[in-house]
């Protein structure tokens, strides 16, 4: 099947919320009103419930009870209840997806992108949209297997589908890969442009013609939520650390313990923390 042809079934295409797409709007705009998009979650039972268990999660720190929606909104940020409420209208449309493990696919979203955000925090970078691409760079791995599960099943029996070739392999079998049908989905959610483009080019960013630092960042964040959720050796992970990337980001590999004790790629860099306490109370995102 190419690429076109599985955009355009319109009965297998995903369908998003309307505050979601509301939210989507906001990136390009700034007339997007706060208390509009408030009443709207407020509007929304079980999004407004995990709002607010977000918002009073241990990874806020928060010294009072959160318990409406405009307090949560004020607290959080637009930034993180956009990716909140994004991330659940991606989960809610696909939550039926043949082959696909959901919940591990969705911590390793989340792994991803708190990983991918605290590697450019530390590079000095605005971790935002790092985040957002995070949470979202996998969604075209779903879409392939909702919209051709019979091509996309020996393809699983092969390589894993978080494995860190199955970008190469996907090309090589089909023509294209899961980044390109992220970035067709979003160019249908009319996400911007550079977003649309970081999402085609995570999965190679150094493949890109115009290079992507927000797609290199979490390349490298995607390899360290691999890491992590496959459950990797230490061997492992120094062997498919993506070097050439993070030579690219002017990233030194001893962020990582395994890659700090290698003698060849010792390195004073900060460690990063283990991703369980990046996360930590971010996981009312996933449910």
């Amino acid at each position: 099947m190419e690429l076109k042809s599985l955009i355009d079934q319109p009965h297998k295409l995903p369908t998003i919320p309307k505050i979601a797409q509301k939210l989507i709007e906001s990136f390009s705009s700034d007339d997007v009103s706060s208390d509009e998009i408030a009443r709207q979650i407020g509007a929304d039972p079980v999004l407004s419930a995990k709002l607010l268990r977000l918002a009073n999660s241990a990874y806020f720190h928060v010294s009072r009870t959160i318990g409406t929606v405009d307090d949560a909104l004020h607290m959080l940020g637009f930034v993180m209840v956009r990716n909140l409420v994004l991330s659940s209208g991606m989960m809610a449309a696909f939550r039926n997806t043949p082959g696909v493990d959901l919940r591990q696919f969705w911590r390793y979203n989340l792994y991803t992108a708190c990983a991918s955000r605290w590697l450019a925090s530390a590079a000095g970078v605005n971790g935002d949209m790092v985040f957002t691409l995070g949470m979202m760079h996998g969604i075209g791995q779903l879409q392939m297997h909702v919209g051709m599960p019979d091509v996309m099943a020996p393809i699983d029996q092969q390589m894993h589908v978080l494995d860190g070739e199955r970008a190469a392999f996907e090309t090589s079998v089909l023509g294209f890969h899961y980044g390109d049908v992220s970035a067709e989905l979003a160019k249908l959610w009319n996400f911007p442009q550079p977003l649309i483009a970081a999402l085609r080019d995570t999965p190679q960013p150094l493949a890109a013609e115009i290079f992507s630092e927000p797609a290199a960042w979490v390349h490298l964040g995607a390899w360290r939520a691999r890491t992590e959720v496959l459950e990797m050796d230490d061997e492992a992970v120094v062997a498919t650390y993506p070097a050439k990337v993070g030579m690219r980001l002017h990233q030194a590999p001893g962020w990582v313990p395994a890659l700090a004790a290698a003698d060849s790629l010792a390195s004073a860099t900060e460690i990063m923390p283990p991703l369980s306490d990046l996360t930590e109370g971010l996981e009312a995102m996933l449910e």
